[in-house]
């Protein structure tokens, strides 16, 4: 292949990116000139590269590969990359810390983070999970708080301090010592990417286009078995190679030792859920295997490296709203945060026509002129067609209610409750599954 000419950034040859015209002759003195083209964009531009920093997840790996269904679920849902055994889906993986910067080390003592989107021919699937099966919070009021107070001390700006705001939360917020006994076993400090599960702590709906659904609990477990880091090794680590996880993984898959993981489903009959034991929205429970069993549903291998970390992987935008027809949110109140927070915080950070990014864009058609206009619109911004929907002058087909993503009818819904201002209690039961842990 050719060597590339270089160019400005409007597509202009230029001689030498290595001088700047100033006014004073061959000398280091001099003014400089604003009819410097190159030196005036190179300069805006660096002081414009950074996008904000993630308020949580900031610090990742990431990595491409594929999910392949190894058994048959489509007695359970319509959704089309599950509907037989050897469907072979794209998908993009981001693994992170939570607490900590863009810049700190990744083997700190923390949670991890899962952002997976698999591009299925009915749009992206997004699965948001975390690599522990349970949260800290049940009410999504208390998100903001939670994650503040592991941040940086507002007065002192240092973490060590936090420790003080990070146990007055949880004392305050005992619903979650299940979470706490989790990150503070040897699962909050993994050995690897590599060698950590994941959960999607939420309950989903797994949808029928007849109407009918199921309940649902993702798990997704390590191929290469859990291992942990000692804490010893893992501040270690922190000191000595704060890059540990990330350049393992990009090692992994570069010389050509492919990570998998067996994803699981969970699944409960809706009128197991209106007399089970626990409320099967709350996110600090899990169902307990004995109840209902793990099965088996497909295989996810991580095999290719991204070409650019910031254009497939900073640039990446995961949200818990992004399902396809199949899957479909439950009554949890911290998914259905989460399914407007996570989009909105990546308008914030990318822009309003994010979906458009190459990494982000979807595979399937898409047909959506509401989302039209805005910064940094890509294509040709549907035309003249008309920029809203329902008109006479564009006809445009639909799927019927329960070919849609969101939609399973049933007297069941009566049960989940109506609309109310809520906050719940911690009681004992809150502190039986940390017992058996």
């Amino acid at each position: 292949m050719a060597a590339p000419t270089y160019t400005l950034a409007e597509g202009v040859p230029y001689a030498d990116p290595t001088t700047a015209q100033h006014f004073g002759g061959n000398s280091i003195k001099g003014l400089m000139l604003l009819q410097d083209t190159q030196l005036i964009e190179t300069l805006a531009h660096f002081s414009r590269e950074r996008i904000p920093e993630r308020v949580v997840h900031a610090r990742a790996a990431g990595a491409f590969g594929e999910f392949e269904v190894t058994h048959d679920v489509s007695q359970h849902t319509s959704a089309k990359f599950l509907s037989g055994i050897g469907t072979k889906s794209k998908v993009l993986l981001r693994v992170s810390t939570v607490g900590p910067e863009r810049g700190s080390a990744d083997t700190v003592r923390d949670v991890r983070g899962w952002g997976m989107k698999i591009f299925t021919e009915e749009g992206n699937q997004d699965w948001v999970f975390n690599d522990i099966p349970v949260f800290f919070v049940r009410d999504p009021i208390k998100f903001p708080s939670l994650n503040r107070s592991h941040k940086r001390n507002p007065r002192t700006n240092v973490t060590d301090a936090t420790m003080a705001d990070h146990s007055s939360f949880h004392n305050n917020n005992q619903e979650g010592i299940h979470a706490l006994m989790h990150l503070f076993s040897g699962r909050g400090t993994p050995k690897s990417i590599r060698h950590l599960n994941s959960y999607s702590g939420h309950t989903y709906k797994l949808t029928k286009d007849d109407g009918t659904f199921h309940y649902v609990k993702i798990h997704i477990k390590t191929n290469q078995g859990v291992q942990n880091l000692s804490q010893d090794e893992a501040v270690r680590l922190a000191g000595e190679n704060p890059d540990y996880h990330t350049a393992d993984l990009y090692g992994a898959i570069e010389a050509g030792d492919f990570p998998s993981w067996t994803v699981f489903f969970q699944i409960m009959e809706p009128q197991d859920a209106e007399k089970y034991r626990w409320n099967i929205f709350d996110m600090t429970k899990v169902w307990p295997h004995s109840d209902y069993p793990l099965i088996p549903v497909g295989k996810l291998t991580l095999n290719k490296n991204p070409s650019n970390y910031f254009a497939d992987i900073e640039q990446a935008a995961f949200s818990p709203s992004n399902m396809v027809r199949g899957f479909a949110p439950s009554a949890d109140p911290m998914l259905q945060a989460r399914m407007f927070a996570y989009n909105d915080a990546a308008r914030y950070r990318l822009g309003v026509n994010y979906q458009q990014l190459p990494c982000n864009r979807a595979v399937s058609p898409v047909y959506c002129p509401y989302q039209r206009d805005g910064f940094m619109t890509f294509g040709d911004n549907y035309g003249a067609d008309p920029n809203y929907v329902r008109s006479d002058l564009k006809p445009v087909n639909y799927v019927g209610s329960h070919g849609a993503s969101g939609y399973a009818i049933g007297g069941h819904e009566d049960w989940v409750g109506h609309v109310c201002g809520f906050t719940s209690e911690v009681v004992d039961d809150d502190f039986a599954q940390a017992r058996a842990f």
